[in-house]
């Protein structure tokens, strides 16, 4: 028997699932969810062989409890809104539901599943890295510390510091890793508040109290709770253009 879990803020929706899965007796829904904090339990707990998704759902988005998951899981994605998934999923996502969608479109998606299961498997995290692209930051990241899920929004992210796979994401009082890349964060985090200042480092500027020269064209940045980052001439140049100086 094959196991899977919907999670959908809506129950119409999540109704209409479960009536279109009659057709498919071998598919068992082992539990249906609110949200992705619910989702994320579930998925612990269960290891599912399929998600139902929806995208815009309160506390997190389908994009961020993705973010969260440590099992590459296949995933079909039941949305409103194309912008999200026939632009970043097609190629890679085992597939997509515009909703409203038929019990046609629903069996041709499970079809599809069932075709390409095991080479959906080896691309989940090319669909999760080129999703991430798409999704952006959205004024906040969604970590995990032990078994609790914290958002942080970016204005309390002092500096990001790679850390072999991951990268460690610091606030005034904390720190937390996070398995992403640093062009990632480089790439999607607003331009005019956070600078790669370093290969290892990235910058927010809000806490930045001042630039000490340790020798001849070496410099360091001292934050204002105490703490100094590196900075390579490039990342200095970077910092000083945004700066201003």
């Amino acid at each position: 028997m094959l196991k899977c879990i919907i999670i959908d803020d809506e129950p119409l929706a999540r109704e209409l699932l479960k009536e279109y899965l009659l057709k498919f007796p071998e598919i068992e829904v082992i539990q249906e969810c609110n949200d992705g904090f619910e989702g994320l339990k579930a998925i612990q707990n269960s290891q599912p062989d399929l998600l139902f998704l929806d995208i815009q759902m309160p506390k997190i988005n389908g994009f961020e409890m993705l973010e969260l998951v440590d099992k590459n899981i296949s995933v079909i994605f039941t949305t409103a809104f194309d912008e999200y998934a026939m632009k970043a999923f097609e190629a890679n996502a085992i597939d997509y539901l515009l909703k409203p969608f038929s019990q046609e479109r629903f069996n041709k998606a499970i079809q599809r599943w069932k075709d390409f299961k095991p080479q959906h498997d080896s691309n989940m995290q090319q669909l999760l890295d080129e999703r991430n692209t798409v999704s952006e930051l959205q004024n906040r990241v969604v970590v995990k510390e032990g078994s609790q899920i914290k958002i942080l929004n970016l204005n309390d992210i002092t500096h990001i510091e790679a850390f072999d796979d991951y990268v460690k994401i610091f606030t005034e009082d904390n720190c937390f890793l996070k398995k992403k890349t640093m062009t990632f964060f480089e790439n999607n985090l607003p331009k005019n508040q956070f600078v790669r200042v370093h290969r290892s480092f990235i910058l927010n500027i809000e806490y930045l109290l001042k630039l000490e020269l340790l020798e001849k064209e070496n410099y360091q940045a001292k934050l204002k709770n105490g703490q100094n980052i590196s900075l390579s001439r490039a990342g200095y140049t970077n910092l000083k253009k945004i700066l201003g100086i």
